[in-house]
């Protein structure tokens, strides 16, 4: 029904000769600017949450790799040893109970986090959407399970608690619906599955919940735009939704959009070129280096520590680029310690270095041509000028930070963000460079166990 009104809405704009500002084409919708606070907050949080959470076991794919023509072993093994026979992914759900949801302390984490946005699994691969679906008949959050509309519920408490802005992840395909199989099939010339469920249920989200990003996703990573009718869904998005003027989106809403079409970049997943690219990208990473969603079999060394993950955020940061880490909660509504401890962690750093990340812009140099643990990002005010700042992710073993890319002048200053002695350096050979001596800064007055940053305030570069 919903796919029907807006079909008809654009009909009568077309009869009274009103002009959308963005068509349905991606010339139009590919120039749609971002919106200034997507650049500006650079960190954000994403939650892989869903019926996968409750055998939480081998990984969010757990249904189709346990289903499929060749099933993971270790996912049969799983399955035999600790379930009947007669077991189905259906009846998971009823044990993704989620009693122990508390949104508002997740909000209190997220804040102190310091990220800027958070993005939920409204629906993943597997169907299972996180509210109360018209168009997913007891296959969903307040049908069976949690009985309880959580994406409703952790919106609130977003917006209510944090500064954070809100988003939801949607899988707009679906690995095992028969409607779905069908159309793929068909060589996708039909689109039962997208006119009775995947459209029907974006027009839902975005007008029940107004989210700020609207991170799309294919199951299986197929079928073209005309069969998800993509460019028509991201025009009404952009031109008449609820949302047009402060929401991002992503480019997976098609087989042939990643890395082109939609909003900024995210290309595959943990993706992070290491360079400047043209356009505004993400790299969306997660925690536990081999899941997005929990698992409760997870070695400690499957996550990553927080020197890894400053590590990737600087690489990230310096070369236009925003971080989504992703942690996974528990079927009972949990966040782990150890995702719990790295966004607290993260946020800490956070907190002493922010002057250098959030709203910042990369530089003419992304990381330094001599010490290569350097990855540099800039900032421009009307009262202090350009400011460098230069993130080192070690120490020098000597003490000394060695620094090719800038060029001092007679003004030029250095600090440390959080310490407040006087950091001493003097020029490179030739003028070129600086060699930032750390000698006479005391372990114990370090503002960070992890990466130091440096604000270079007039250099001639």
């Amino acid at each position: 029904m919903a796919m029907i009104v807006y079909l008809l809405i654009g009909i009568l704009f077309a009869h009274k000769g009103i002009t959308a500002k963005y068509t349905p084409d991606w010339d139009s919708i590919d120039s749609r600017p971002l919106p200034d606070w997507y650049d500006k907050a650079k960190f954000g949080i994403f939650l892989h949450w869903g019926v996968f959470s409750v055998p939480s076991f081998h990984n969010e794919w757990f249904w189709p790799q346990w289903k499929s023509r060749h099933p993971a072993p270790d996912i049969v093994n799983f399955m035999k040893h600790n379930y009947r026979p007669d077991f189905t992914y259906a009846d998971f759900a009823a044990d993704f109970t989620a009693e122990f949801f508390n949104p508002d302390e997740w909000a209190d984490i997220f804040k102190a986090s310091g990220a800027g946005y958070v993005v939920l699994t409204s629906k993943h691969g597997e169907g299972f959407p996180n509210w109360p679906s018209s168009h997913s008949f007891n296959w969903n959050a307040k049908a069976v399970g949690p009985n309880r509309d959580l994406v409703g519920d952790l919106a609130n408490a977003i917006r209510n608690k944090t500064d954070l802005k809100f988003g939801t992840y949607y899988c707009i395909s679906e690995w095992l619906h028969p409607l779905y199989m069908k159309d793929k099939a068909n060589n996708f010339t039909t689109q039962s599955f997208v006119l009775s469920k995947a459209l029907p249920e974006l027009y839902e989200l975005v007008n029940r919940y107004k989210p700020e990003i609207l991170w799309a996703d294919l199951a299986d990573g197929q079928g073209p735009a005309s069969y998800y009718k993509s460019k028509e869904f991201l025009a009404w998005l952009y031109n008449d939704s609820p949302v047009k003027d402060s929401v991002v989106t992503n480019d997976r809403w098609c087989h042939e959009c990643f890395c082109k079409h939609g909003g900024y970049k995210t290309c595959r997943d943990k993706w992070n070129p290491g360079k400047l690219q043209k356009y505004k990208w993400e790299d969306c990473m997660s925690v536990d280096k081999h899941s997005w969603g929990y698992r409760r079999n997870a070695p400690l060394d499957s996550y990553l520590d927080i020197n890894q993950i400053i590590s990737t955020f600087a690489s990230t940061i310096s070369c236009g680029g925003n971080m989504l880490m992703n942690i996974g909660p528990t079927k009972e509504g949990t966040i782990i310690p150890v995702f719990e401890e790295r966004l607290r962690q993260f946020g800490s750093w956070l907190k002493i270095n922010g002057e250098g990340v959030y709203g910042s812009v990369p530089w003419s140099h992304q990381n330094d041509f001599i010490t290569k643990n350097v990855w540099y990002t800039k900032q421009k005010t009307e009262n202090d000028g350009t400011m460098v700042y230069a993130l080192m992710l070690t120490w020098p073993d000597d003490s000394v930070l060695v620094l090719g890319a800038p060029i001092p002048s007679q003004s030029t200053q250095v600090t440390m963000l959080g310490y407040e002695g006087t950091v001493n350096w003097i020029a490179g050979p030739g003028g070129q460079g600086m060699n930032i001596t750390l000698q006479n800064i005391p372990w114990n007055k370090l503002p960070s166990p992890w990466a130091w940053m440096f604000k270079l305030t007039n250099i001639a570069n």
